[in-house]
């Protein structure tokens, strides 16, 4: 969870919302890293999650990625969560809920719903108070511009 806090400070420090990722294998191995890039991009799916299992799935050659594990340092939305799902990530690791868009405990329960046809392990509350404190900051400082 520190790297991705790492990248979610590189996106907010870019001008992108404060969103880190990263995914390591079966075996502990790091083995994707990214941030948001909406704005760089040009692109609505840039998510760090979104971005994060691209890269991912291209190291293994495979859009299957059991056994591994995303860590993100918010709750993904509603994109994201089903993108986690299909591609069938083992566990998922949050730091922040996202009472306004998260999907996977807060808002709503994909993962657990009738919908979902992959069964997910998802431990939330990770470095909290920091990706918390990070979210609000960069928010508060937007909004003052």
């Amino acid at each position: 969870m520190n790297e991705a806090y790492k990248q979610a400070q590189e996106a907010g420090k870019e001008g992108e919302i404060p969103v880190g990722a990263v995914i390591v294998d079966e075996n502990e191995q790091l083995i994707a890293i990214a941030h948001n890039r909406k704005e760089r991009d040009f692109d609505a799916t840039a998510h760090a999650e979104i971005l994060a299992i691209r890269q991912a799935s291209h190291i293994k050659k495979n859009w299957r990625l059991d056994g591994c594990t995303l860590y993100v340092t918010l709750e993904p939305c509603p994109m994201c969560t089903g993108a986690i799902i299909h591609s069938r990530i083992s566990t998922l690791v949050y730091g922040v809920d996202d009472y306004k868009t998260g999907t996977v405990r807060t808002v709503m329960n994909l993962p657990d719903s009738y919908c979902s046809n992959h069964s997910l392990e998802v431990i939330a509350g990770i470095k909290e108070k920091d990706c918390k404190i990070l979210l609000q900051q960069w928010f508060k400082t937007k909004r003052n511009l």
